[in-house]
């Protein structure tokens, strides 16, 4: 025990960051009641009251008082942090100013109501998530939580109060507490304050003593506060002596009687059942928890496997009973078994009673287990079981299946021993051969290095039993061919006695410390085995975006570590199983049905149609079971092995999780697009009612009027119908551009029509297109007149430019300037409007003006629909270049494109062209 006390370094090294860590953050004070009405409160400020007179820094960041009376005197004298107001619905409502505390950042601050959801639109959505950041910031907290609003107990609350709460705090706020302060009331002490009006208003009082202020709703709620609190408490305590344990300053010996936990030791013995029976009759009857291990040690490793299905079957039958099992490894039983039970801060340990030593046993220098785990754990209470008549047995289905897998899955323990056996005898016939020439040559002493040089290969190699008899038949061969009198096992000297029994000893020795190497190699490779299965599983499902992806995954996960044949079943959209097509044989739907309903294992090795050779298992996700994993495993014994049971459970609970994740993504990228479909139906809608009826409207009553106007009137009116036409198409068009540019055709967006232009030829058409939108707008162009040709699809840029000039007509003021400039790999157009500039709406997001239905003026009366900015970016996103916004310097609104260029081909040379090809 003394290696086993031996401080961790780096056990040491994170307790000092973890120490760090706390040391800068604040400390977490719950007050913790079972109802509304206990006191916590009012205790909470009656200890702020004594810090104060202590000279500590208090400061009241929320109280609710509830208007109590003697609550509400407590604040005298305490100072109060000033509450923000938020205004949501119409109303101001009071909020934690959570940055004012920050600023203020005093020794401890009064945070009540933990579980308050805080008004929409602050920092966080919970108080509990303020209080998280006030810790961080190294602020203490003091706050008030009831029982019902812990997330894990909400449920419970709720079947026995009738009344579900919809503020919860997460179990792990309380967990994580430094201090959690109980505060109780007796149910008729409570009562009393809630008819005296302590509680509550009169009014409400009426009420909750008819619905949630029942006795037996108080009992209950009472006893379930105090349960979660000595839960804390006792996590509190394992903690602290896990922490000590972990010191430089030594352990702490013994465990503490706190929790009354049995832990029973599974044997190879036939009682061992009977050891699992007592403890969990016990544990049953002192309704305290209770754990099974079994301790396998390189001599019970060598068991053969009838007994070892028996252990196996003594392991599952304390499961079945309600233990916590576990296959622990050592050279001594008792050392681990003490550990393991001061680990679980056990109080009891159940041994089985020792049978009668065999006769040669009776001289071994070893005491019986329960005596040595007294010496080792003094505090321990030890119970011996009395022999029982009966043993456990595997099911047919297990036993069937036995195979060479050992419990603790080494590759090694099973090889064949008789090679071992033969190796020993060559290496010794080798040896002597090889140092037969070598004796006048060589000393003895060093003859018997050589010796001893085999003996530790024949023990590396094959273990104990090959390196005893290579110890032995070395000692022979050394003493019949090298020692005097030769080819005699007489010996003259008597000194080699000493010798031989060296040499028999360094082997036997040898051999031992080898074993128990290979045992620790064994175990240490199966539990890397065990962690690089899970890594490896987690990773490829942290990278799968489907279900059947999640599904492929898991199946072979599964199926690589266990081996046989796995599957996973996932669930449909209307919460059925999906089956497979192609379900290997012996796969039972009606129970992976029976699993899924049930949330719980079936199959083999559990204690439910065990008869079945398939392991069916619930892929329990946080939400909800998302699905059965089922394994038909190649060495059915090794799900009777905790580690490998609580592997396949894991696994089990990855997919889960994984299954889930995918599942969420689909529903918010569902989500995502049913709100954007909804945007874009709703701004489709707002187009056509106003933007298309407005003109409708307009030619409609300009075609009535036209009947009835007079001569000298109808060309005034005819012009304005067919300016309300105009409007109307280059609504249209701006439509249908929209819906063809993002049509796929052969996976490209827009189709180009490249050729080189004159940017100067495309400016003035444009100008000239958008001469019905500029009306009388004075357009300036900037355009060099060495600009060289540049390769594009003159119509769509020429659409392009068409749109900005309109827009710059609509919302900006003249004169308009286009400039056109080139650069060693662009071409760069500019358009600029000397209006107000960009809204101040969208100053600092300017790219969200070439979104689809996006108009810089929502409310405005300009006519448009927003998709003008649009065509521009997906025509020039289509050429490979960039579209911006910006306000330009001297005022007004500037857009700018950059389109990628290269040099134009050389120009054609008309003289040679005139002259004709060259005479031969």
């Amino acid at each position: 025990m003394a290696d086993a006390q031996r401080p961790d370094p780096d056990a040491l090294i994170a307790q000092l960051r973890a120490q760090e860590e706390q040391t800068s953050r604040g400390k977490l004070r719950i007050y913790f009641g079972a109802n509304a009405g206990v006191g916590k409160t009012w205790a909470m400020l009656s200890a702020a009251q004594r810090e104060r007179s202590a000279g500590r820094d208090i400061l009241i960041g929320v109280v609710e008082t509830h208007g109590r009376a003697e609550t509400a005197a407590l604040l005298d004298g305490l100072q109060a942090l000033p509450l923000r107001e938020v205004e949501y619905r119409g109303r101001l409502l009071p909020e934690f100013d959570l940055d004012a505390a920050l600023a203020r950042k005093p020794a401890i601050l009064l945070v009540d109501e933990l579980a308050h959801s805080n008004v929409q639109g602050s920092r966080h959505a919970k108080r509990w998530q303020d209080v998280q950041e006030l810790l961080a910031a190294g602020i203490d907290v003091w706050t008030a939580l009831n029982v019902q609003h812990l997330e894990s107990l909400n449920g419970t609350v709720g079947a026995i109060t009738g009344i579900r709460v919809h503020e919860t705090v997460p179990d792990t706020v309380l967990d994580d507490a430094d201090e959690v302060v109980l505060v109780d009331a007796t149910p008729d002490e409570l009562i009393a304050r809630l008819s005296a009006g302590k509680v509550y208003v009169p009014q409400q009082a009426d009420r909750a003593a008819r619905s949630f202020f029942r006795k037996g709703n108080l009992i209950a709620l009472r006893e379930i506060a105090l349960r979660r609190t000595a839960e804390h408490v006792e996590d509190d305590v394992l903690g602290w002596r896990i922490e000590q344990s972990g010191g430089a300053g030594g352990g702490v010996a013994g465990a503490w009687n706190t929790s009354g936990s049995i832990l029973a030791c599974v044997g190879p013995h036939e009682d061992a059942a009977q050891t699992v029976r007592t403890a969990a009759r016990l544990a049953g009857q002192l309704n305290v928890k209770w754990h099974a291990a079994y301790v396998e040690t390189p001599r019970l490793q060598r068991l053969a496997a009838k007994r070892r299905d028996k252990i196996l079957a003594v392991l599952q039958l304390a499961q079945e009973l309600g233990a916590e099992t576990a296959v622990l490894t050592g050279d001594r039983v008792a050392p681990v078994l003490a550990s393991q039970a001061l680990h679980l801060n056990c109080a009891t340990v159940v041994l089985g009673r020792p049978a009668n030593p065999e006769s040669w046993r009776k001289w071994l220098p070893t005491k019986p287990v329960g005596r040595e785990l007294a010496a080792l754990a003094p505090s321990l209470d030890i119970l011996e079981t009395a022999h029982a008549g009966s043993s456990r047995r595997l099911s047919e289905a297990l036993r069937s299946s036995r195979s060479g897998v050992d419990a603790l899955e080494t590759d090694e323990v099973n090889h064949a021993r008789w090679p071992g056996f033969l190796w020993a005898l060559g290496a010794s016939i080798a040896v002597t051969l090889l140092a037969t020439p070598l004796h006048g040559v060589l000393e003895l002493t060093n003859i018997v290095m050589l010796y001893l040089l085999a003996v530790v290969g024949v023990a590396m190699r094959f273990g104990r039993g090959p390196a005893a008899m290579a110890a032995l038949l070395n000692v022979l061969a050394f003493d019949f061919f090298f020692v005097s009198p030769r080819l005699s096992f007489a010996v003259s000297d008597v000194q080699y006695i000493v010798t031989f029994a060296v040499m028999l000893g360094v082997g036997l020795l040898v051999g031992q410390l080898t074993a128990g190497l290979r045992f620790a190699a064994g175990v240490s490779n199966s539990r890397e085995r065990r962690a690089q299965s899970l890594f490896e599983l987690t990773r490829e499902l942290s990278a799968a975006l489907e279900t059947s992806q999640v599904i492929d995954i898991g199946a072979s996960a599964v199926q690589e570590h266990f081996g046989g044949r796995a599957v996973v079943v996932a669930m449909d959209e209307a919460d059925n199983l999906h089956y497979p097509d192609d379900l290997p044989a012996g796969f039972d739907k009606s129970v992976a049905d029976w699993t899924l309903r049930q949330g719980q294992s079936a199959g083999l090795a559990t204690s439910t149609l065990a008869a079945q050779s398939w392991r069916y298992v619930p892929l329990k996700a946080p939400m909800r079971v998302r699905g059965v994993l089922a394994l038909e495993p190649a060495h059915p014994r090794w799900l009777l092995i905790p580690e490998q049971a609580q592997q396949l459970e894991t696994q089990a609970r990855q997919i889960a999780i994984a299954l889930e994740r995918v599942h969420y993504v689909d529903i918010a990228q569902k989500a995502v697009l049913d709100v954007e479909s909804e945007r874009l139906r709703n701004a489709l809608l707002g187009a056509v009612s106003h933007d298309v009826r407005t003109p409708l409207t307009a030619l409609i009553t300009l075609a009535e009027s036209l009947r009835s106007a007079p001569p000298h009137e109808r060309e005034s009116v005819a012009q304005a119908i067919v300016h309300q036409a105009h409007q109307l198409n280059a609504l249209v068009s701006n439509l249908l551009d929209m819906a063809r540019l993002e049509s796929d055709v052969s996976g490209q967006s827009v189709s180009l029509r490249r050729d080189w232009q004159s940017v100067e030829e495309v400016v003035g058409a444009s100008i000239r297109a958008a001469q019905a939108a500029l009306g009388g707008t004075t357009v300036r162009t900037d355009i060099p007149a060495d600009l060289p040709l540049v390769e594009f699809d003159a119509v769509l840029i020429e659409r392009v430019l068409v749109n900005l000039l309109e827009n710059a007509a609509k919302y900006g003021a003249p004169p308009i300037v286009v400039k056109a400039s080139t650069t060693e790999s662009s071409l760069v157009l500019e358009v600029t409007d000397h209006g107000a500039g960009l809204p101040l709406s969208v100053r600092g997001k300017e790219h969200t003006l070439f979104e689809k239905f996006t108009r810089g003026q929502a409310e405005s009366a300009t006519p448009g629909v927003g998709l003008g900015l649009a065509i521009c970016k997906a025509v020039v996103h289509a050429h490979g270049g960039t579209i911006s916004a910006a306000s330009a310097s001297g005022g007004g609104a500037q857009f700018m494109i950059t389109i990628p260029r290269r040099e134009p081909p050389p120009e054609p040379d008309f003289e040679d062209m005139e002259r004709g090809p060259a005479a031969p």
